[in-house]
């Protein structure tokens, strides 16, 4: 019942009729009007699980009361899992439950940069390097951070980088970025944008991206110590974006102090996710469906 009220917290609402009454049938949510019958976790990342619910929120649980990034390691030591895949698997499906679809765009001034995240690859001989581009956009509050939002591009083309604006920020806002191209169609778009060059004046000290951009280079610095704390940066490319998606919602929640709260949170998330096959967990296919235009712009490390 737990579960059904996170799944419906206003009370059952058939997803073909709209009606608001059900029935339950062996296990099932039959809707009184149209006679469809659906289960509470269909629909959800717990849709055709093997795993039980109850392992589901002790995992839950566990992942909210860590101080440091989980890892699937110590998930399958506290749960007694038999098999390091199933804790893998099952981290990597709650971490994409930890970024809510539909919410709020950042507002205001925001620091937009980016920089490449990664080590070898250990699986090439020799010195093969597995690094991915994020672009991280941070809000500023007075001389604070307020919410961020980072993302993994495959190259930093303008279609690219207006699409994370897009998808980020809220029309209105000014883009603040460093060294980058001042004719990105970000105007055309409803924002405006400030660029901010290094200084090339003998008189005046350059300034440098930690200089122009404290808050994304912070964030950007902040991910790579939590990466290497726990993970040792062994991460590959092809995965970033699981680890992206957790450690946004560990920064934009970092003031919270009630261990409940971020398990309601992740749950309430969880409900809301569309469910994802194990092909696509370790074959994942976000990154190359981005637009490959022309245009590249310059990101600074």
């Amino acid at each position: 019942m737990y579960l059904a009220r996170l799944r419906w917290p206003a009370g059952f609402r058939c997803a073909r009729c709209g009606l608001g009454k059900a029935w339950r049938v062996r296990g099932l949510w039959e809707c009184a009007g149209c006679g469809y019958q659906t289960s509470v976790t269909a629909g959800t990342i717990f849709q055709d699980t093997r795993i039980p619910l109850l392992v589901w929120f002790r995992a839950m649980w566990w992942m909210t009361g860590q101080a440091h990034a989980a890892s699937a390691l110590e998930l399958r030591r506290a749960l007694g899992l038999k098999r390091y895949e199933t804790a893998w698997r099952l981290l990597h499906k709650l971490r994409r439950a930890m970024v809510r679809p539909g919410r709020d765009l950042l507002t205001g001034r925001v620091e937009v940069d980016g920089c490449y995240v990664g080590g070898r690859d250990k699986r090439l001989p020799g010195r093969h390097w597995d690094k991915g581009l994020m672009v991280v956009a941070a809000e500023e509050d007075g001389r604070g951070i307020g919410r961020i939002r980072i993302r993994q591009i495959v190259r930093a083309s303008t279609a690219n980088l207006v699409a994370f604006v897009q998808d980020s920020v809220a029309p209105g806002s000014v883009i603040h970025t460093y060294n980058w191209r001042k004719d990105l169609p970000l105007k055309s778009k409803g924002y405006r944008q400030k660029v901010t060059f290094p200084e090339k004046k003998k008189k005046k000290k350059k300034k440098t991206p930690w200089e122009a951009m404290p808050r994304a280079r912070y964030v950007i610095s902040r991910f790579e110590r939590w990466l290497m704390g726990t993970h040792q940066g062994a991460v590959r490319r092809e995965h970033l974006d699981y680890y992206l998606d957790e450690f946004t919602f560990w920064f934009n929640l970092r003031q919270s102090q009630n261990h409940g709260e971020l398990f309601f949170r992740l749950a309430q998330q969880a409900v809301t996710v569309d469910p994802v096959i194990r092909h696509r967990i370790l074959h994942p296919t976000s990154v190359k469906a981005q637009p490959q235009s022309a245009g590249d712009t310059e990101i600074p490390e």
